[in-house]
């Protein structure tokens, strides 16, 4: 029965000195509650039975939400801030001697410190630098100064975020109006560039057509003048050639024009010179 009962005790004091790492663990080994070494590697370990005694933390990227809150910025608008920030514990032992080994007590002065961030950096900004490309320094800005207080505490800040900006009720339906002023604005501007390029545009086509008919009259009348100079000199030729001729064609020519459509009437004397060549026989051309 003694062996039995040393064999146990044995057994006890093996199984209460040895314990397992896991890869997802970082350990603090604490002495009558006292830090005295800190294990990371994962795999089983070893500690003195009934006097010391195992911590674990969390050694992957945790997260922690904050709350929305309203923020004043340097324009003194207001702006909810829903944010969140990414953390890992990279320091046991100083993580230990500033919280303890509770998560929420780094929660919450996580929480603290990024929200004094949040108000310090965003109150030198203006409304349109969190809502630009501009947001992604201010952000960098904010995780920065979160990590340096956090260091103290054995903290690493991976990344600080915000996931929604939102004016208060009452400034929205301010920004909405004054944004839609502004549309209006532009939209009037852009029609009248538009009107006064369309004016531009019309007022160029009627001056190039105004010189296109100004050349083309000229053109004409050019031609117009040298057919009938050319017309007036054949005239002429040709009747200096045979006069009698000419009269007599010209005289049938004139016919020709005056009862061509076949429902003109011509009230003349029988004398009238018009009509000689019609009451007379034609003279033969010698």
């Amino acid at each position: 029965m003694a062996v039995l009962a040393a064999l146990i005790v044995v057994v006890a004091l093996a199984g209460s000195s040895v314990f397992i790492v896991q890869q997802t663990d970082q350990v603090l080994v604490t002495q009558f509650g006292k830090p005295v070494r800190v294990i990371e590697q994962p795999g089983l370990h070893t500690k003195i039975p009934f006097m010391q005694s195992v911590i674990s933390f969390d050694r992957r990227l945790l997260n922690l939400e904050l709350p929305g809150e309203e923020v004043i910025l340097s324009d003194q608008r207001r702006l909810i801030v829903d944010s969140f920030a990414m953390f890992r514990i990279t320091d046991p032992l100083r993580y230990f001697q500033a919280v303890g080994f509770s998560e929420s007590g780094i929660r919450g002065r996580l929480n603290s410190i990024v929200s004094s961030a949040l108000r310090r950096v965003l109150g030198n900004r203006q409304l349109l630098d969190v809502l630009s490309a501009d947001r992604t320094r201010i952000m960098s800005s904010i995780r920065e100064q979160v990590d340096q207080e956090m260091r103290g505490f054995g903290v690493t800040v991976e990344d600080v975020r915000i996931r929604r900006a939102d004016l208060p009720e009452e400034n929205t339906q301010a920004v909405l109006r004054r944004m839609q002023s502004e549309r209006e604005r532009v939209a009037a501007q852009a029609r009248a560039q538009g009107a006064e390029a369309s004016a531009r545009i019309r007022a160029d086509a009627e001056r190039e057509r105004t010189i296109l008919l100004a050349e083309a009259r000229s053109q004409a009348d050019k031609l117009r003048g040298e057919g009938e100079e050319q017309a007036s000199r054949i005239y002429a030729q040709a009747y200096g050639r045979d006069p009698s001729f000419f009269s007599a064609w010209r005289t049938f020519q004139a016919y020709r024009e005056a009862l061509a459509s076949g429902t003109t009437r011509l009230v003349l004397t029988p004398d009238n010179d018009f009509l000689r060549d019609l009451q007379s026989e034609p003279t033969p051309h010698p």
